[in-house]
């Protein structure tokens, strides 16, 4: 299944551990989505995709419909999304999302976690180009009524890079921008979206020793801990 899976197989294991700070990220997936087009899911495809991620994280019903109403109020604040990249220790390249709605502190506190852990903080378009940006969509493999190479086949227009089955349904990953396409082919399909969303995958990685492992990670999980940043992507090999 190549490098992007090895890849994706690895981080998996580590992202969005801790169950409140995913539902503090949903929350603010769900105020963007709600700021952006409305509050109803049917006419606003970015929240249905927020709503079926909310699903999955087993967050209750309560808390969406909470956090969906509450971003619907004028003086909640709208969060901004912001890239920012630099290089870890050893060469390590990483590109870090968040959604602030304080762009001088985000700014502040990502620089610090860099230079307290002898990293790099880097200027726009320093490492991004290292990174393919991605779209994922897990599926109800029932819903599908061909097998996975007819299924491929189907959806080959749409650019996608990789189809493939496994205990938990069936994964479809493509370029970013055909999110949108693959979303409304899946449901005029009645092709039951699980989860989805996007990631940036390095197009090559470094392998480390234990120890220069370990420095990266103390990096990792420094801007992983801030409450504004939303995804952590970095080109070490796992």
């Amino acid at each position: 299944m190549g490098r992007a899976f090895e890849f994706r197989k690895a981080r998996k294991m580590k992202r969005w551990s801790a169950m409140a700070k995913t539902f503090t990220r949903i929350g603010k997936d769900i105020v963007m989505a709600v700021k952006e087009g409305g509050p109803n899911p049917e006419t606003n495809s970015r929240l249905r995709a927020v709503m079926q991620n909310a699903k999955a994280a087993n967050m209750p019903k309560d808390n969406v419909e909470r956090a969906i109403k509450k971003a619907t109020d004028k003086d909640t604040a709208n969060y901004k999304e912001v890239l920012f990249e630099g290089y870890a220790p050893h060469g390590i390249a990483i590109v870090v999302e968040t959604a602030t709605d304080n762009n001088n502190r985000t700014v502040a506190n990502v620089r610090a976690a860099f230079n307290k852990c002898n990293g790099t903080f880097g200027t726009s378009g320093s490492v991004i180009f290292m990174f393919d940006h991605t779209c994922n969509f897990r599926v109800k493999a029932e819903d599908i009524k061909m097998d996975l190479e007819e299924f491929e086949l189907e959806v080959i227009d749409f650019d996608v890079e990789e189809v493939f089955a496994d205990e938990d349904g069936v994964m479809i990953y493509a370029p970013f921008e055909k999110f949108g396409a693959i979303q409304k082919y899946l449901e005029e399909n009645e092709i039951e979206i699980v989860s989805s969303g996007f990631e940036r995958i390095p197009t090559t990685t470094k392998k480390l020793s234990e120890e220069e492992q370990a420095d990266v990670e103390k990096l990792l999980e420094k801007l992983e801990d801030d409450d504004d940043v939303q995804n952590v992507y970095h080109s070490m090999e796992m």
